[in-house]
């Protein structure tokens, strides 16, 4: 079993970007898992492990592109934050970055020893059809069960924030047969990285 790692940093900072560098992280879980059509290889996987290689190679974080929607989508991440600690009155844990082996994640919150913490701001319209609906989305499925995974807890509440809309919360537990699967296409995936870096500096 790896030893997990707490980061204690900024999440967005250069030490941030650091910490994850050249390791596939939860929140392109979904990414690593995915197939092309027709069983072919999928784009965003080979772009995603092309990004990961110029890291490692280079020593240098992918650049990230940032706007003001994105920087107002942290605000209310902060805003949720704050909604979510005083509705479950629940005592919340920031952390920058979690690293357990050749994998990480980056939660919103740790809580308690078990339990974790991500929020997802969206529009009204969306959020009015999750609470309809009474389930979160399911992309969120791989990042969710990843996180688990990487920090070895038993649950996470995703809370789901539209300003002035009622906060929408559910807690998933950890679906092993699932987290198997991740764990079984990050390590594949791991494979192929350190071929394709291997490769590449044989070319110096």
């Amino acid at each position: 079993m790896s030893k997990i790692e707490i980061i204690d940093c900024e999440q967005g900072s250069p030490e941030w970007f650091q910490a994850r560098l050249g390791i596939p992280t939860a929140s392109k879980f979904a990414t690593v898992m995915a197939s092309g059509r027709g069983g072919a290889e999928s784009k965003t996987r080979l772009d995603y492990m092309c990004d990961l290689a110029g890291e490692i190679i280079t020593g240098n974080p992918t650049e990230s592109y940032s706007n003001p929607f994105m920087e107002r989508g942290k605000e209310q991440e902060d805003e949720a934050r704050r909604l979510y600690s005083f509705e479950k009155d629940a005592d919340l844990t920031r952390v920058g970055f979690v690293r357990n082996g050749a994998k990480g994640c980056s939660p919103d919150s740790l809580i308690g020893e078990k339990g974790a913490l991500e929020v997802k701001s969206t529009m009204a319209r969306l959020l009015i059809k999750i609470m309809m609906r009474g389930d979160y989305p399911p992309e969120h499925k791989a990042q969710c069960q990843g996180t688990l995974w990487v920090t070895e807890r038993e649950w996470i509440d995703i809370a789901i924030y539209c300003p002035k809309m009622p906060l929408f919360v559910e807690r998933i537990y950890r679906d092993e047969p699932y987290i198997q699967q991740i764990a079984g296409a990050v390590a594949d995936f791991n494979i192929e990285l350190r071929q394709m870096v291997a490769k590449i500096r044989s070319m110096s």
